[in-house]
């Protein structure tokens, strides 16, 4: 048994672990439970609470009396001391954070450890900016005669909604900057990826975060989610997913007019072009998409080559993806993890088909590997 091994069957040990509402750890009000699963093997890493509408409405009252309580009495230089306190509890805990999100969601451990020093350095500037937020005094047509100025103030609750595929960076993304500004924050992490972000708000709740600031509600975005972007007690949303999945929330935010930031998925080419160094350009073009298995909204999806180098270049790219290892997450040598679930695997599968049916020639893989779940 590895080191990392041995230290994730003392992480997750397939027991309950509660979500957070106005600092105290809680099961859903109905009582229902989602199982974490490991996508490597499908064992079973512990069960989270099943939250829903009810606990939704809870986890906004908190976050709304937090606004209006204790943390509305918190300076700049407070919160960005808050923040600077919870990047050191993070970094002292940060191989931990990379083992939880390597066996929740797959990411091999040494891409997760290689993030530390990107997503620390994040909460570390959202600390810097807790003390640089300014308004401005305008000059006018009417000087003399009219003042204008302007005066920047917390949103107030802020509902965030995260994707599996990174759940340290995309918790930091959303929380960070709400703290930063003096706002509260009602978080829904992904079903296929809970236990990370439990973890992030345990970590701030032990470097001295006030209760109701941070509340973690987990549950499914059909019911939870949906809730969470349609509650009139938010006053923003901010969501990183699919962009069917963002359209329904802009449209469930319009009841109070809340306010909207959404970051959708895309399709993004590499372009190389024919001067291009072809040694260095094909580890960067492959990894642009095999990193994380592909699932990731910045992948280099498609590849758009000058034709002088075309084909070498594909036949390249083939072999450099046929050489990477694939396997667990926890195993350092692996490069390729395992895909988030048996339905993402099935999408990918009619992906391939619909590429033969339509003439696209397989260059190496095409199926899934001998032995995967």
């Amino acid at each position: 048994m590895t080191d990392w091994q041995a230290r994730a069957a003392k992480l997750y040990d397939g027991g309950f672990r509660p979500m957070v509402i106005g600092g105290k750890w809680c099961a859903a009000q109905s009582g229902e439970v989602m199982e974490a699963r490991n996508p490597a093997d499908g064992g079973l890493l512990a069960t989270v609470p099943k939250g829903g509408a009810e606990d939704i409405d809870a986890a906004v009252a908190a976050a709304r009396a937090a606004f209006e309580g204790p943390w509305a009495k918190f300076t700049p230089f407070e919160r960005q001391a808050l923040l600077l306190r919870i990047a050191e509890r993070f970094e002292a805990e940060w191989e931990t954070l990379c083992l939880s999100d390597t066996l929740d969601m797959g990411m091999p451990i040494q891409r997760t450890l290689a993030n530390s020093r990107r997503v620390l350095g994040m909460l570390r500037y959202y600390a810097g900016q807790a003390v640089a937020i300014h308004g401005e005094t305008i000059p006018n047509s009417f000087p003399g005669e009219i003042y204008s100025s302007t005066v920047r103030e917390p949103v107030g609750v802020v509902g965030a909604i995260i994707p599996w595929n990174a759940p340290i960076a995309g918790s930091i993304w959303k929380i960070g900057p709400a703290l930063a500004t003096g706002c509260t924050v009602v978080l829904k992490p992904s079903e296929e990826a809970s236990l990370t972000v439990l973890l992030i708000a345990k970590l701030m709740q032990e470097a001295g975060l006030p209760d109701g600031v941070l509340n973690i509600v987990t549950g499914h975005g059909s019911d939870a989610g949906a809730a969470l972007a349609a509650h009139p007690g938010v006053d923003k949303i901010v969501f990183t997913g699919s962009t069917a999945t963002g359209q329904a929330i802009a449209r469930a935010a319009t009841g109070n007019l809340k306010r909207v930031a959404l970051e959708l998925g895309g399709k993004s080419p590499v372009i190389v072009c024919r001067d291009a160094d072809i040694d260095k350009a094909v580890p960067v073009a492959a990894m642009s998409v095999f990193a994380n298995s592909g699932q990731i909204c910045i992948a280099g999806s498609r590849l758009f080559v000058a034709r002088e180098i075309h084909d070498e270049f594909v036949r390249r790219v083939a072999e450099y993806a046929a050489g990477l290892r694939l396997g667990h997450g926890i195993h350092e040598e692996t490069e390729i993890g395992p895909i988030i679930s048996a339905r993402q695997a099935e999408r990918i599968g009619g992906y391939l088909e619909a590429g033969r049916r339509e003439g696209a020639e397989v260059m190496t893989g095409g199926a899934a590997p001998e032995g995967a779940a």
